[in-house]
């Protein structure tokens, strides 16, 4: 489903990825674990082209990302994300907010993208809130609306892009049922989080980044009993206590 090759990227002179080979099977569940300012954030934008990369190619469902903008578009498309913040417009209902993308970019009639709407709400459990603005909703609500807007675009990937960071300590339960949820079905996706517990409950791979670079790939379990790598070994020890 994604292919990176060789892939580097540099902000002027710093390098923050270096040679970066990474394949993820279709239905595959990732999850992206590392410091801060490892690259992690950077790698995943690059997979719809949030962030361009310099040298190495990336392939999506067999679309490269190159500067042709419609490759570009026809990636966008297929691949739903969910960052920090929850950027839900403050102006829209949930509803609207949901109806925005599919009306608009997939020509989905509007009745259509309602009911889709609905139908996925139901699915993140805030299905009540459908008419209310982003301003009522507590942050953990605002990213399960923000998650259930990806999904009205009928994705073949998800990225996560830390989702639970901005939240307090009991609203990322409820986000990361949902998360759970959607792994449980088959969803191919690709998840940049600090949350270990959920590693290791969802991911097929857990991918260990520092200073740019894939440092370690492994099963959970391997990942967490084992770690090969001195580097992953002190982050470990730094995050599990």
């Amino acid at each position: 489903m994604i292919q990176f090759s060789g892939v580097s990227k540099w902000y002027g002179d710093f390098q923050v990825l270096t040679d970066i080979d990474f394949t993820v099977g279709r239905g595959e569940r990732i999850v992206v674990c590392g410091p801060s300012g490892s690259g992690k954030s950077t790698m995943i934008r690059c997979i719809n082209r949030l962030e361009e990369h310099q040298k190495g190619r990336i392939v999506v469902d067999g679309t490269e990302l190159d500067h042709n903008a419609r490759h570009v578009d026809v990636v966008r498309r297929e691949v739903g994300m969910v960052f920090q913040q929850f950027n839900l417009f403050p102006h829209l209902t949930v509803l609207q907010n949901l109806m925005i993308a599919p009306v608009q970019i997939r020509g989905v009639p509007k009745r259509e993208a309602e009911e889709t709407a609905r139908y996925f709400l139901d699915r993140v459990h805030i299905a009540h809130k459908a008419d209310d603005y982003p301003a009522n909703l507590s942050g953990g609500q605002q990213q399960r609306v923000a998650i259930a807007r990806a999904l009205c675009m009928k994705p073949k990937v998800m990225l996560f892009d830390e989702p639970t960071s901005a939240l307090d300590p009991e609203m990322i339960k409820e986000v990361l049922d949902v998360m759970v949820k959607l792994a449980e079905e088959g969803m191919t996706m690709v998840c940049v989080t600090h949350e270990m517990g959920f590693a290791r409950t969802v991911a097929d791979r857990v991918v260990f980044m520092d200073a740019g670079r894939i440092v370690e790939e492994a099963a959970p379990e391997a990942f967490f009993s084992a770690p090969k790598s001195p580097r992953a070994r002190a982050f470990l020890g730094q995050i599990m206590h």
